[in-house]
């Protein structure tokens, strides 16, 4: 497995700034270390502490009064933690900080989870993106910050505190752009919902190899649980295509996708996604697909199940700890994210 690292941060925060503290309450704080590390700044401390039915306690241990506070906590479940410990964990951080007189809580959320039900598409459907906004609006949030929600449309709309969104699109053109050597390109879209994100990508990339880039997308539709659709559309014969998605969970949408780019005549398959939300299916459904390379970033921590030596000659993480930093020194100093997405963080 490659680690490729952010670019790197430029004009950093002066390392004790008085009106800033950053916390992060991920188990696995790596990212957040690295953000920390990009900031010049020393993350804050904090107390967890459990009792033995199950509940908790959580509160800073530094001072946040009229501050302009970070929390960072990439909601992702794991085998001891689930998505909804870790949601009620920041939740009631978020309270605790507002108590203590914190003037501004930003809520960083590499993953944001529970937005895959973005819309009512049978009848009594909830919306967890809208219901998850408004628990953390309730608890006093001022601002979300994610990369690459699922659906940008619900994400923007269900949000009435200040809502960031970040993508990895530079990264990913910057790490492929130095692969591509003379290869002629696709990317291609593994369903309709994601057609924009994947044209917006295609773009980048023809800007950065100064070159035409061809495009495809899949069908896909699911139904209780069950994927369906087989119609592909696009140009990959005698290409390499890069299949891009927000993230990958179970791996079967990026394995059928990866297949039918084989069966339409591609001569390789790169598949990409943000967020590595990989569950224990989805090492033997990877392992065992046409594809060539996987890229995907430190939003989620890789769990062991991913080690296998075949999945780790194919996987690249690249890192979003400097495009964080960087966001949130704009948040902090009143600088443009929309300039910081431009420039390619």
């Amino acid at each position: 497995m490659d680690e490729v690292p952010g670019a790197p941060a430029t004009q950093p925060l002066k390392p004790a700034d008085p009106e800033l503290a950053v916390f992060a309450l991920d188990a696995n704080g790596d990212l957040a270390q690295n953000i920390g590390r990009s900031l010049h700044l020393e993350l804050a401390p904090h107390e967890e502490r459990r009792f033995e039915d199950g509940e908790f306690k959580i509160r800073p241990l530094a001072n946040v009064r009229n501050k302009d506070v970070f929390v960072i906590s990439s909601l992702y479940g794991e085998a001891d933690t689930s998505v909804s410990d870790k949601l009620c964990r920041l939740l009631f951080f978020t309270g605790a900080l507002k108590d203590a007189g914190a003037r501004n809580v930003t809520t960083v959320a590499p993953y944001l989870c529970f937005q895959r039900k973005d819309r009512q598409t049978k009848p009594r459907d909830p919306i967890g993106t809208r219901y998850l906004a408004q628990l953390l609006e309730a608890m006093g949030t001022d601002r979300v910050m994610t990369i690459d929600a699922h659906n940008l449309a619900a994400y923007q709309n269900a949000f009435r505190c200040d809502s960031d969104h970040l993508d990895a699109q530079a990264l990913f053109a910057r790490f492929f752009s130095r692969l591509v050597g003379g290869k002629e390109i696709s990317v291609v879209s593994p369903d309709l919902g994601g057609e924009k994100r994947a044209e917006l990508f295609r773009e980048r990339l023809e800007r950065v190899l100064a070159r035409p880039v061809a495009k495809g997308f899949m069908d896909k539709r699911r139904s209780e649980g069950k994927v369906t659709g087989d119609i592909f559309a696009g140009d990959v014969k005698g290409r390499t295509a890069i299949v891009l998605d927000d993230l990958i969970s179970g791996g079967g949408t990026m394995a059928r996708v990866a297949a039918a780019c084989r069966r339409e005549g591609a001569t390789e398959v790169w598949c990409a996604a943000t967020h590595g939300v990989f569950s224990p299916a989805a090492a033997p459904v990877l392992e065992s697909a046409p594809i060539d390379r996987l890229v995907v970033t430190d939003s989620v921590p890789l769990p062991s199940y991913m080690n296998s030596d075949l999945l780790q000659r194919r996987l690249t993480v690249v890192s979003v700890a400097n495009l964080l930093a960087q966001a949130i020194r704009c948040c902090h100093e009143g600088g443009s994210i929309a300039k910081l997405l431009e420039e390619g963080a």
